[in-house]
Order: C-alpha cells, then sequence, then structure tokens
C-alpha cells in the first residue's frame, strides 16, 4: 500500500518511486516467500489501481508530475465549468437526437455526459492547462501519458515497452469502448493532445520481458490488467449475466454482458473487461464509495479494536435503534459540502449501534446498486460472487444475500484482483490452456443464502433513505 500525498488540500498524490520501489519489493518478496528462484518464474502479471495516472518525457524518462490518484480533487474548478457549459448542453441535444433516430447505445452513453472529478480526463486537461514542462513536451510529440500498469511496463523494460491494455484504457473515460480508440472527440474538446496515448494491447498478450538487471532474469510479462476486471476474471465470471461484488476501499458491482456493451443513464457505466485474442468481454460497472474507508474510519476512533469484532457487534443487538450512518468520508467534488454524518443518535446509543449502523449502510447501498443492475441490464443475474476486505464481514455479506433475495459466495482468497492477474499470464504463458482449468481451480469458504425476507428491512431501510434525503441539506 503506496502512502498518499497531500500537497494541498484535495490534491491526492502518490510518489512514483515509492511505487516502484514497493512493486519491486512486493514482487522479490512473494518469490522468496514461496520457495522459489526469479529462473522459476514462467510469467509476470500486473493488476492495478485504474484512475491513476501519469506523464512523463518519452526521451528522458523524467515524469512531470506525481501520481495523480483517481481521488484527487484539483479538477473541480474545471469539471463545474464544464458541467454547467452550454456546449456541453448542445452535446446533450445533439446525442438525444442521433440515439433517437439510430437506437444505438453508442449514442446513448454522450447523451447525458456529465464530468466528474474522479475521471482522468479532466485532471489530465488540468496538467496541460497548468504544468508548463508537459504542454511543451506535448507539443514536441515528447510527452507520455500512462496509468499504473503503463508507468510499471515502463519501468520494467527500461523504456523499451511502452503500452497498456483495453481493461485499463477503458477504465480512464478517455477511451472510447465502442470503437475501441483513444476519444478524439473528447480529446479535441478538452485540450488534451492525441500524440500522449499509449498503443493498446490485449489484457493477455507478452508484453516484453523485465530488464534482466532487475531481477537477475529476464521475466516474461504475459498480462496487464485494470483491478476491477481482474477480480472479475479471478472470480471465474466468464460467461453473460456472472455477476462479481468487490467491497474494498469502494465497493464495485460488475456483471459480464459478453459481447454487448450496455450504456445507461445514471449510476452504471460501460468497461471493456478483457481483450484475448478475438474475444471481447465487455462489464456494466457501478460503484458505491466509503466502504473500506468508513470502517477504518471508525477502527481509527476506537468504536472497535479489530475489524473482525465488528460482525459480532452488528449481531448483538436486534436493530440499530433508528441510527443511520450516512456515508461520505471522501468529500465529493460535485457536491464539497456533503459529507458523512450519523443520525438518530439517543442517549442509549451504544458503539454496537453506531457499528451496526456503518454495516448496515453498505448492504443497503448494494441493495439500490443492485436493484439499478436488474432494471438496467436486461440479461438473468447468476450467483453473486464476493471478494475483497469487506466480504469477511459475515453481517454484511449475510445482510445484502435477504435484500437482493440472492445467493451470494464468497472464495477462500478475498484478494482476487491477484489472482485474475496471474489467470491471464498463465493463459498467456501456456500454463493453463483454457478457462475450464481456472473454473476447477475455485475455492468456495462460505455460502450466504437468504434468511430473511427483504421486507422485514423496510422499517429500517425506509429510514435510511428518508436520512440520506436531509443529509445533503444540513
Amino acid at each position: 500500500q503506496v502512502e498518499s500525498l497531500y500537497p494541498r488540500p484535495g490534491w491526492v498524490e502518490l510518489d512514483p518511486e515509492v511505487l516502484w520501489s514497493q512493486f519491486i519489493g512486493v514482487i522479490k518478496e512473494a518469490v522468496q516467500a514461496a520457495g522459489l528462484h526469479m529462473r522459476q518464474i514462467a510469467g509476470l502479471g500486473i493488476s492495478t489501481q485504474r484512475g491513476t495516472f501519469i506523464t512523463w518525457h518519452k526521451k528522458t524518462g523524467k515524469p512531470f508530475h506525481n501520481f495523480i490518484s483517481w481521488q484527487d480533487l484539483r479538477s473541480t474548478e474545471l469539471v463545474n465549468s464544464w458541467n454547467n457549459s452550454l456546449l456541453l448542453k448542445v452535446i446533450h441535444v445533439i446525442f438525444t437526437v442521433l440515439h433517437f433516430l439510430t437506437g444505438s447505445d453508442r449514442y446513448l452513453a454522450p447523451s447525458f455526459l456529465t464530468f466528474s472529478t474522479h475521471q482522468t480526463s479532466m485532471k489530465l486537461s488540468w496538467v496541460f492547462k497548468n504544468i508548463h514542462e508537459a504542454e511543451e513536451a506535448a507539443r514536441k510529440n515528447n510527452c507520455c501519458f500512462g496509468t499504473v500498469d503503463t508507468w510499471l511496463l515502463y519501468r520494467l523494460t527500461k523504456g523499451s515497452v511502452y503500452a497498456t491494455d483495453y481493461s485499463n484504457a477503458s477504465s480512464t473515460g478517455i477511451f472510447e469502448p465502442f470503437t475501441k480508440c483513444w476519444n478524439p472527440t473528447l480529446c479535441s474538446l478538452l485540450s488534451i493532445p492525441m500524440s500522449i496515448y499509449p498503443p493498446v494491447k490485449d489484457t493477455s498478450f507478452n508484453f516484453g520481458s523485465t530488464d534482466s538487471e532487475i531481477f537477475g532474469v529476464p521475466i516474461p510479462i504475459m498480462a496487464v490488467v485494470a483491478d476491477q476486471q481482474s477480480a472479475m476474471f479471478g472470480e471465474c465470471c466468464f460467461h453473460p449475466g456472472d455477476v462479481k461484488l468487490t467491497m474494498g476501499t469502494g465497493g464495485f458491482w460488475n456483471v459480464n454482458t459478453g459481447e454487448h456493451l450496455f450504456a445507461s443513464r445514471g449510476s452504471l457505466y460501460p468497461l471493456i473487461g478483457w481483450k484475448i485474442g478475438e474475444e471481447v468481454v465487455y462489464l456494466t460497472e457501478g460503484s458505491i464509495s466509503d466502504i473500506g474507508t468508513a470502517i477504518k474510519w471508525a477502527q481509527d476512533i476506537e468504536l472497535f479494536t479489530n475489524v473482525d469484532e465488528t460482525a459480532e457487534m452488528a449481531q448483538s443487538i436486534a436493530d440499530s435503534q433508528g441510527v443511520c450512518f450516512i456515508p461520505g468520508l471522501q468529500v465529493s467534488g460535485d457536491d464539497p459540502y456533503f459529507c458523512a454524518s450519523f443520525m438518530g443518535l439517543k442517549p442509549s446509543t451504544s458503539r454496537n449501534h453506531l457499528v451496526r449502523a456503518i454495516l448496515e449502510s453498505v448492504a443497503f447501498r448494494n441493495k439500490l446498486l443492485y436493484d439499478i443492475i436488474v432494471k438496467k441490464v436486461h440479461i438473468p443475474l447468476g450467483t453473486i460472487r464476493a471478494d475483497g476486505g469487506v466480504s469477511n464481514n459475515s453481517f454484511v455479506m449475510q445482510m445484502t444475500s435477504d435484500l437482493i433475495n440472492k445467493k451470494i459466495e464468497k472464495p477462500s482468497n478475498a484478494d482476487m484482483s491477484s489472482l485474475g492477474a496471474a489467470f491471464l499470464a498463465g493463459l498467456a504463458s501456456g500454463f493453463w490452456t483454457d478457462k475450464e482449468q481456472l473454473k476447477k481451480l475455485r475455492r468456495i469458504e462460505a455460502v450466504f443464502e437468504p434468511q430473511k425476507d427483504p421486507e422485514d428491512y423496510r422499517p429500517a431501510l425506509d429510514a435510511w433513505l428518508q436520512a440520506m434525503e436531509h443529509s445533503p441539506h444540513w
């Protein structure tokens, strides 16, 4: 875990050199812990966080700035300016008409396009407006852009490989998943030069080998994949209708939509899951902020000592006694005044009630997002496969299962992003020959089946929804 830097209020950065040294250190430690030698490694798969990026000089390799995190809010003014602009309203009208005339989902997403601070596009636009060296290098075709995967590839090969994959590219918001190209129209609107983007390769693919000086021997890099898509692959969600729920710092619901790309107004967005040869698999994703963040905050203020206690604390009482937790610890760029809060506190409120309210808020948000998926994604949905640190919490898992009235499987290994990268690298190197072999490697630790009628939660859910309505107006 690379420690974030906060050079100014709202700015969130990562030091590229610290990230690089920790990345190399983790690989060496893992190989040593497994009792192996580097020369025994058949291939390396890289799974990385999405939306965090850097730009650097093509010839010198020197970064123009630190990594700018997906959590960074420096583009807030730019986002608000664009979202209120006449030009964006005109774009909405044009694409609404095109969608109406053609019925093509390709025109649906631009018809309600809005920008947010989480998007790479706006922060990248900020870079070229505010960092003169990057803008000047771009004019001379000497500027490189990369998400974390691209930077690591570049460093691992000492500059000889400059590339990304389809899963990472489609997660930037600058890559058009329908045409599978960097979006020239968006770049033109935001004054981002097209010359900065890396070539996009298959997800499971021989990207080249690490420079032999780094690990003592060259190691083939056989897969590059974004973390949520990697977790999807690690969970063996290979078929349309397969659903993955990752609950870590945030929450991510992903649905395999096969070869069809679903664009949807509101909470869901289309992504490329992976590309292997001719096969392109699309996903629909919805996200929830402040899951692990809220639980860690509760631990930091000593509501509990160990995260493993929280499920037992929540189960020790019949309900939260009307206490509701409103998430919002990561300040939103869209509403900088929105913040986390508890509502319904009483003299009898205990730590257990507060902890239960936090955990209930996770399950309630899972329920709301799942309902949107059911409504918008018109394909039958299979069993939910959960992963991430919060999937170890039996209270959240059982309550989510009850609320959505679906079975949820939890694997024995909660870190599916690493496993997905290993699976993809193994396929590219020939260690495994097909996905059927991977399915046989799945290990399920627990299965949560609905035990209560969703209506039993109606009073608590209604109270929480009411609290959510009032919270922005504090």
